[in-house]
């Protein structure tokens, strides 16, 4: 499909919960992804799988999760100077307040926190973060996905990623930055983030809110689009579910900026929400369609078109009242922006008439229908019937 990448979750053992993000042991494998009875402590199947990526040239990208560990990790044990605790000296538990309800609290107890800020024993403890990305560097693994990285020291990111590059130039830091505030996550600059994510996914082109992170984002570091992630609940799943939906929201999360992830699955239009505890093999549904060659032809586009294979500059031509938006990218090197159009509607199609077009669109050179197959161009028409849920690109 055209990936360089593939990302995966925590493959590390886990605590009582078996939740993936509860690592118990970092340098022991969860068994549930080797065979019976085999060593946890062998990491041979990892090495194998790194390796027989990279013969595909695609790197492997892992999950880097410090900013808490399962509440019955060895680490509690060995270092318990390490985690925070209450007044009483019991562990903490990581925890989330309804911005709308004071009063609903979900705290995690299956999880303790790190203490990266304020152990006594600080340096050891980001030491022994720094052997540990060591350790996955050596068997082959480029990238770190770093879970809820706002949470982390700004300090220990720069100690950590300064150091993993000086040995590997080519490793990549990813920040998961989903639902904190705009201030913590410019917090981060300058500590050497490769990527953060974005939040495209959740954007219902009704509001300015999205072009407005993006504009602030990029300053930070360019940033990773996705139609869905293992947090979300399946794109097929929900109303109405349709393929032009799904087609749509990969063409747009594609051009939006930088990078783009898929979650697996998402090209056979699965339903069932991945579950980061208690999912299994079984779990795999048959597919509804198949979406592998379109995915890779928009991938192929992708990284060929200079304007969608960076940030660039979004501005919004339309009012967000209207069931249609256009939106031009602009690209920071100067070169073939484009103009994109959105119908809102899932359900209808929309005719679209000179008066609705704005004044952007007399320059436009070609445009591309990717929802209808393969990305071929033409000539742009005078009027543009809009399909359901459909997405139009057009170059000027």
């Amino acid at each position: 499909m055209g990936f360089n990448w593939i990302f995966v979750n925590p493959f590390h053992s886990t605590g009582f919960s078996g939740s993936l993000y509860a690592i118990k042991n970092y340098y022991q494998i969860n068994p549930l992804f080797v065979k019976k009875g085999h060593d946890t402590s062998d990491w041979r199947p990892l090495k194998k799988f790194v390796a027989a990526c990279n013969d595909s040239s695609i790197d492997v990208m892992m999950d880097l999760v410090i900013n808490h560990t399962a509440f019955d990790s060895v680490l509690v044990k060995t270092n318990p100077e390490w985690y925070k605790r209450d007044e009483e000296g019991r562990l903490v538990s990581p925890h989330a307040v309804d911005p709308a309800d004071a009063n609903n609290v979900t705290v995690w107890g299956d999880l303790a926190e790190i203490d990266n800020r304020e152990s006594t024993d600080g340096k050891k403890l980001w030491d022994y973060w720094n052997k540990l990305v060591l350790y996955f560097q050596e068997m082959g693994i480029r990238g770190f996905r770093c879970d809820a990285a706002y949470q982390v020291p700004a300090e220990l990111w720069k100690f950590l990623i300064g150091a993993a590059k000086k040995r590997y130039p080519r490793t990549v830091f990813v920040a998961e930055t989903l639902g904190c505030t705009m201030k913590e996550i410019a917090a981060l600059k300058g500590t050497g983030f490769d990527y953060l994510f974005n939040s495209s996914k959740y954007w219902d082109f009704d509001k300015p809110w999205c072009l407005e992170q993006h504009a602030a984002n990029k300053e930070i570091a360019p940033s990773i689009s996705f139609p869905e992630s293992h947090d979300t609940e399946r794109l097929a799943n929900a109303a109405p579910g349709t393929l032009d939906v799904q087609k749509m929201r990969y063409a747009f999360a594609a051009i939006f900026s930088k990078g783009l992830l898929m979650v697996n699955g998402y090209e056979f239009g699965a339903k069932r929400k991945t579950d980061v505890v208690a999912g299994t093999p079984k779990d795999v549904e048959p597919p509804q369609w198949d979406l592998s060659a379109w995915i890779n032809e928009m991938n192929q586009r992708k990284r060929l078109t200079t304007v969608f294979s960076e940030e660039g500059n979004w501005t919004a031509l339309t009012g967000y009242e209207k069931n249609f938006i256009f939106l031009l990218k602009e690209s920071a090197a100067k070169v073939g922006p484009v103009l994109v159009c959105v119908n809102k509607l899932a359900d209808r199609e929309l005719t679209l008439d000179a008066q609705d077009l704005p004044e952007e669109f007399a320059s436009c050179k070609k445009m591309i229908r990717p929802l209808s197959g393969p990305l071929k161009e033409s000539s742009p028409p005078k009027r543009i019937v809009l399909g359901p849920a459909e997405i139009l690109f057009f170059t000027l």
